[in-house]
């Protein structure tokens, strides 16, 4: 009888326990998920606290007659073009893609970017993803524990009664210290090899028509095929910022990770159709915690390897185009 009795202890001790971790473990994730938010985001309150600080750099991104109309004071104007490798008149040339080590240092200290900068990054009137882009670029520099991005862009700055000027800021050159690039950048190879192994998470980041194959994307001059990498699972940049374009809740981002299918602790692997959009995907992945990592070629590449595998939902199960 006695010991029945402490063998049933026992075991209420261990269910108390193994209770206790779990609670613990769902907690802790909580928090490194609510941590990484607040690591990478900052809110328009917070922007007029820190305005006169001697080492903010504040870009704005988006249209360029915007920014001559209308922009925070102290703004420089960022364009996607001025940090990415030029375009060609090559139909077979890649668009929007990352600048070598000493080219991007070079773009980033005509910025005023320098070793002590602490950089925010805001959209205008335009959507996030040209913003997420310039974000995710100052990461692969190595700078981006150093970089945030305003919530909600100008206009919740103007909401919230933020002054705007049209006054030019003055173009400081920074000084960085040579770049340490981060391996954040994959290629269509990587892709290939890697796609459907344990803790990776290849993830479509266009609008759901495309990932369907109801829509088809294209090039300058040359069409993309239709429907999607295959095993690729799909959260569209659409739906990581409400009409406002301030980001989703942590509870509502990861929602739309869970029912693509993406596993906490995968690293997460993003594609669009030239590489900005999933910029705006990963950012979101990235608020929850997890790490990522850019095809940055997206579905361009993809499409020039005809010998790649496409999905195409729309073709009844058929191959993509």
């Amino acid at each position: 009888m006695f010991q029945a009795s402490r063998k049933l202890l026992r075991r209420v001790i261990v269910a108390l326990c193994c209770a206790v971790c779990l609670t613990f473990s769902a907690s802790t994730s909580q928090a490194q998920k609510v941590d990484a938010r607040s690591k990478l985001l900052v809110t328009s309150a917070w922007l007029a606290q820190h305005i006169n600080d001697p080492d903010l750099v504040l870009l704005q991104v988006g249209d360029a007659e915007e920014y001559m109309n209308e922009h925070i004071p102290r703004a420089r104007f960022a364009s996607l073009r001025s940090i990415s490798r030029p375009d060609t008149h090559d139909d077979n040339a890649l668009h929007l893609e990352m600048l070598s080590a000493d080219a991007l240092r070079t773009a980033l200290e005509k910025l005023g970017v320098s070793d002590n900068s602490k950089v925010v990054v805001y959209y205008g009137n335009d959507w996030v993803t040209p913003s997420t882009r310039v974000v995710f670029t100052l990461d692969y520099a190595g700078l981006g524990s150093r970089v945030v991005l305003l919530d909600g862009g100008m206009q919740a700055w103007k909401r919230n009664g933020g002054k705007v000027t049209d006054a030019l800021s003055p173009k400081t050159v920074g000084k960085l210290s040579p770049l340490q690039l981060r391996p954040l950048i994959v290629d269509a190879s990587w892709v290939k090899e890697n796609i459907g192994k344990p803790g990776i998470a290849v993830v479509d980041a266009r609008a759901a028509g495309f990932y369907d194959g109801v829509q088809t994307g294209s090039g300058i001059s040359t069409p993309h095929r239709t429907g999607h990498i295959a095993g690729a699972k799909s959260v569209p940049f659409t739906g990581i910022a409400d009409d406002s374009n301030v980001f989703r809740s942590q509870s509502e981002l990861a929602a739309l990770f869970a029912k693509a299918g993406v596993k906490p602790g995968d690293t997460i692997v993003g594609y669009c159709h030239l590489g900005q959009q999933a910029t705006g995907t990963l950012f979101a992945a990235r608020l929850l915690g997890y790490n990522v990592k850019l095809y940055d070629g997206s579905f361009e590449d993809w499409s020039a390897h005809t010998d790649f595998p496409v999905e195409n939902p729309s073709a009844k199960g058929g191959p993509g185009k």
